[in-house]
């Protein structure tokens, strides 16, 4: 193994030899493998070299010695580069992992002592930042003053019950405060016309994580049509790039190609994918809503639900695309008798600049793209003398998880109609899916909070900010080589490169990140961020930095 000069230079100032970068960074910085990614390998499939930088990287370690290196945190990434297997990572020799001592508002703080500002929101979760009082007071109030589990078979609590009524309400439209409003969605804030009453969400069912509550989706879907006489229809029609979780049945609905999950092909259920949009405009969608209608017309009698990413297919390259796309869809589906199912897993609670993705119209939807001369008129093709062109797509089901507990505790959520409801239990049928820990009585607790904390907050204003500054601090990353797009929609911001990242470049660019204060997560062929937009302590300095510091990273590709 070849050790760099400057790790050699640490073991020898490093007498214990017990810190860090003796044993973890070390090895990691010389092992082979790359994380995964959706787009990990995107540099070799379009017939380029991936970027690789042979420079040394800085250690993950910055102490000087055992005195700023205590035991503790040596001891801690050593028992991690030994025994932890982390997302997307080599089970062997994975990339090194930055230990977090602390995290508090917008900034994460290292073991030593070094402050990051955190682009990612821990994966898009945390929209409040972190240890906010609010958020804490809740899971404290409800451990000290009730309890931190029970099961729900057969048994209810507050935290459940309260926070069903409350999804419905705010995925309905009713965003008052609580107790002002009809109880469990009954009140629908943003119209009243037949088609809204009939597609009112109606009922929620609690899940463990984003994906679970994906396979939850699939299952009610199945399910339904299962109970109603018609068992053939048990496929799914998914967008290329489109991404929906780890687990079987939201593998499945994952791109077979170019996702992450093409090794295991061959173990799932074969379902039907249609081109995902090529860009942003209305023009860039057609391809894929004439594939979408041949595919139901030739295959709805065994299709039981259109699943996508409303606006944002996250995983699968941070693409945008318009909502004439979910508009059209919802036509397809009911004229074809199939039913529609939008994952607001990643987009979901404001992050695209509506509460919902879903929720984006013609009016409202107003990406920015260094590729595209319409941001200098904002007019993106839009019809805005209709009406009905900026009304909101009604889905029949909705998977929730991320931002649903400020990034506090996993939890996810599937909403669902009277429709599928009856489907599923008027002949005495009873769903199939049970979680142990369903309804966690802690996460119930704290997901309250987050959503009173986001609804009487001006979460709009705070989206709009933050897209105005990552479209100002972001831009000037177009005119460097190594990129091909910088878009912006809402609190995202994606610096598209041309040419993907192999190992060893996704570790110098982590590491070159780290050095100028930001944690980003790159992959593949994207540098992007998603900061937390709804915390008071974000300042448009915060993106600033982010920006410049991309930008610094981005220049040396």
């Amino acid at each position: 193994m070849m050790v760099s000069v400057r790790a050699n230079l640490h073991l020898r100032r490093c007498p214990a030899r017990r810190c860090a970068m003796s044993t973890s960074a070390v090895a990691a910085s010389a092992a082979a493998g790359a994380d995964a990614g959706s787009s990990i390998d995107a540099g070799r499939r379009d017939g380029r070299d991936a970027i690789s930088t042979r420079t040394p990287p800085s250690p993950v370690c910055k102490c000087a010695g055992p005195p700023r290196c205590p035991e503790p945190c040596s001891a801690l990434l050593e028992a991690d580069r030994r025994h932890v297997l982390h997302p997307y990572s080599s089970m062997t020799s994975p990339l090194p992992a930055f230990p977090v001592k602390s995290a508090r508002g917008v900034r994460l703080t290292l073991h030593d002592g070094r402050t990051l500002i955190d682009g990612m929101s821990s994966w898009w979760a945390a929209v409040h930042g972190y240890r906010h009082p609010a958020l804490d007071r809740a899971l404290r109030d409800q451990i000290d003053g009730s309890m931190s589990h029970v099961m729900f078979g057969g048994l209810t609590h507050r935290p459940g019950a309260e926070l069903a009524a409350r999804l419905l309400r705010t995925a309905n439209g009713d965003s008052r405060p609580d107790g002002e409003g009809e109880a469990l969605g009954d009140s629908v804030a943003y119209g009243d016309s037949e088609e809204v009453r009939r597609r009112r969400l109606t009922k929620v069912f609690f899940g463990d994580s984003g994906s679970v509550s994906v396979e939850v989706a699939m299952k009610m879907a199945a399910q339904y049509w299962f109970a109603i006489g018609r068992s053939r229809k048990t496929k799914f029609v998914s967008l290329r790039n489109g991404y929906h979780g780890d687990t079987f049945g939201a593998m499945s609905v994952c791109d077979p190609v170019n996702g992450m999950h093409s090794m295991f092909s061959g173990m799932l259920a074969r379902q039907f994918f249609v081109p995902s949009p090529t860009g942003p405009l209305r023009s860039d969608a057609s391809e894929t809503l004439q594939q979408m209608e041949v595919t139901l017309r030739d295959h709805h009698q065994e299709v039981a639900a259109v699943i996508m990413e409303p606006i944002v297919q996250g995983a699968g390259g941070m693409k945008f695309y318009h909502p004439v796309v979910l508009k059209r869809a919802r036509e397809l589906c009911d004229e074809y008798d199939v039913l529609l199912i939008f994952d607001e897993i990643a987009t979901g609670f404001g992050r695209t600049g509506t509460l919902f993705a879903g929720w984006q119209s013609e009016g409202t939807y107003k990406p920015w793209s260094s590729l595209n001369d319409t941001n200098k008129t904002n007019d993106y093709e839009r019809s805005k003398s209709s009406t009905e062109s900026d009304s909101i797509t009604h889905p029949d089901i909705v998977c929730l998880g991320k931002a649903l507990t400020g990034g506090y505790m996993t939890l996810g959520a599937t909403l669902t109609t009277d429709k599928i409801a009856h489907g599923i239990s008027d002949t005495g049928g009873v769903f199939m899916h049970g979680p142990t820990f369903m309804a966690n009585p802690l996460a119930c607790s704290v997901s309250l909070a987050s959503i009173k904390l986001l609804m009487q907050s001006p979460w709009e204003e705070r989206v709009k900010s933050v897209e105005s500054a990552l479209v100002k601090y972001l831009s000037p990353l177009a005119a460097l080589d190594a990129v091909r797009e910088v878009r912006v929609l809402g609190a995202i911001g994606v610096c598209e490169l041309h040419e993907g990242l192999d190992r060893d470049g996704m570790e110098h660019v982590q590491r070159q990140l780290v050095d100028e204060g930001v944690w980003l997560r790159p992959f593949g062929k994207l540098l992007y961020t998603m900061p937390p937009f709804n915390c008071e302590e974000l300042e448009e300095s915060h993106v600033k930095h982010i920006g410049e510091a991309m930008y610094n990273v981005a220049s040396k590709l």
